[in-house]
């Protein structure tokens, strides 16, 4: 009987404390929508009139599913996790970097890295490193503080350098916009963006230019990341159904990104991938 006893209270402390658990965490992602946290101004990425390769994304993923997909619309700056997708308004951020804190990262479904943009007929279409000497005495555009200012002042880029906000609410400014008009003016002789951001930027609207991947940069700090998706912290089975398709549907991630003109790199960041096919 007491042997009986202590099995029966095992099973009820799992089914307990198991149970509860795994309905937490079901309860909380919904299972009428795909419900997507997004800024509403981050092109080429997310739009609120959808026509971001993010969107485009969250659409095929939502196709799987069998669900309507749902935005709920957030500046991507400071708070955007806190005010969407810890509070709950939404279940998934479709690109964030793998590897931060305040998220649950899938499996990343693409690694790019930063871009250096050129005229593509002009002197530069052939540089492939910022220790090329011909942007010696150039005027090029950065992000301030991104990563690749620190290889700009490694290299001597820096002094010249024009720098464009890095936090922004992109609902009322755009740096990256600013930078390739500035480009197609000549204000500025290159551009530096994050791959994902200037790919498509000059495939859409700046076709003059080139995109040159920065495979060659392997001094401190990386230049190339992988991009996963985020869900809330111990959202485990959430996670692995979105790890499943990505795995699943690798191909039409690729398709998609292709056609939206972002640079794909292995890895390792060492070499470009051809996704064009």
């Amino acid at each position: 009987m007491r042997v009986w006893a202590s099995e029966a209270a095992l099973i009820l402390t799992l089914l307990t404390f198991g149970g509860a658990g795994s309905a937490q965490t079901s309860d909380l992602v919904s299972t009428s929508a795909l419900r997507v946290c997004a800024d509403p101004a981050n092109d080429p990425m997310s739009m609120k009139d959808g026509t971001g390769y993010e969107n485009k994304l969250a659409d095929l993923i939502g196709e799987k599913l069998g669900l309507p997909v749902q935005y709920t619309w957030y500046p991507m700056a400071t708070g955007f996790v806190r005010n969407t997708l810890k509070v709950k308004k939404c279940d998934v951020i479709i690109g964030y970097a793998q590897g931060h804190e305040l998220v649950l990262n899938t499996n990343h479904y693409l690694t790019s890295t930063y871009v250096l943009i050129v005229a593509k007929n002009g002197p530069l279409a052939d540089v492939d490193s910022l220790s090329d000497p011909r942007l010696k005495d150039l005027r090029i555009g950065i992000i301030a503080g991104s990563p690749p200012s620190t290889h700009m002042a490694r290299n001597g880029l820096i002094g010249k350098a024009k720098a464009y906000n890095l936090f922004v609410d992109r609902r009322h400014e755009s740096p990256t916009h600013d930078m390739m008009d500035d480009l197609e003016a000549g204000e500025i002789d290159a551009a530096i963006l994050w791959g994902p951001i200037g790919g498509p930027m000059v495939k859409q609207d700046h076709p003059n230019f080139a995109v040159i991947p920065l495979v060659k940069e392997t001094l401190p700090p990386k230049l190339y990341y992988r991009i996963t998706m985020g869900v809330r912290q111990g959202e485990k089975v959430w996670q692995r159904k979105l790890n499943s398709l990505i795995r699943r549907h690798q191909d039409e991630i690729n398709a998609i990104l292709a056609e939206a003109g972002v640079p794909l790199v292995t890895d390792l960041g060492d070499a470009v991938l051809d996704i064009s096919q």
